[in-house]
């Protein structure tokens, strides 16, 4: 569903969130009091205004009240983040985001009525943690402690093979659920159990760390034992 958002700051996270948005096809208006920033960035969005996001008088004349959510990037200028937060809630922005630089900083975002509050730096560095740490992971989503959602591609030794032989799947012996398998331009939601596994094939697993780091070792295991069968003949 297309929606109307304004991003305060055009940091790189806000540069990102909001080139990244309207890519998606949404409405983007981004408010900066750099002019080199909004420049950098005015071709790319649906509106870019250069103004001092801090100031009730242009957060009215703008309209913000009009957005559908409000995201305030500036998480390193803690003041202008808690100030321009608690303009746009009591101007009535229906929905505002508001990134933290701390949990000090995320606790008076949250106290002064944010309606959630993001840890991009923190976030980043729990999905990097993991990712070195599960090496064949192509991407990882901490959802919760020991708990995540994987991106895998099919490993050689999965193809051909079902799901429930592989035993994933909730009941199975791994306890990882296929949230779904991507197969080219194809998405297939919550596979069947005897669904084979192609190459190319992409995996999107939930469970804990500690049975995906068993289950890709064993994988490992069984890829290096089909290798040397392979040379052996």
């Amino acid at each position: 569903m297309k929606k109307q958002v304004l991003i305060l700051g055009l940091g790189r996270f806000g540069f990102s969130l909001a080139t990244t948005l309207f890519n998606m096809g949404h409405e983007v208006m981004a408010i900066d009091d750099d002019e080199k920033s909004v420049q950098n960035v005015a071709s790319h969005i649906t509106h870019a205004i250069q103004a001092d996001a801090t100031d009730e008088t242009v957060l009215k004349e703008l309209g913000v009240t009009s957005f559908d959510v409000a995201i305030v990037t500036m998480g390193e200028a803690i003041q202008s983040s808690v100030l321009c937060t608690i303009l746009l809630k009591k101007l009535g922005v229906p929905y505002v985001i508001a990134r933290a630089e701390n949990e000090l900083h995320g606790s008076i975002l949250e106290k002064i009525g944010a309606d959630k509050v993001v840890y991009p730096e923190r976030e980043m560095g729990t999905m990097l943690a993991h990712g070195l740490t599960l090496s064949d992971v192509d991407d990882y989503i901490p959802v919760a402690p020991n708990y995540g959602v994987s991106k895998l591609k099919a490993m050689p030794c999965f193809v051909g093979k079902t799901l429930s032989e592989l035993e994933l799947g909730r009941k199975g012996k791994w306890g990882l659920a296929v949230l779904l398998i991507k197969r080219g331009k194809e998405v297939i939601v919550t596979p069947d159990m005897e669904e084979k596994v192609k190459e190319e094939d992409v995996l999107i697993l939930s469970g804990s760390d500690d049975k995906l780091e068993l289950f890709l070792g064993e994988a490992k295991k069984s890829l290096k034992e089909q290798r040397n069968e392979n040379q052996s003949k």
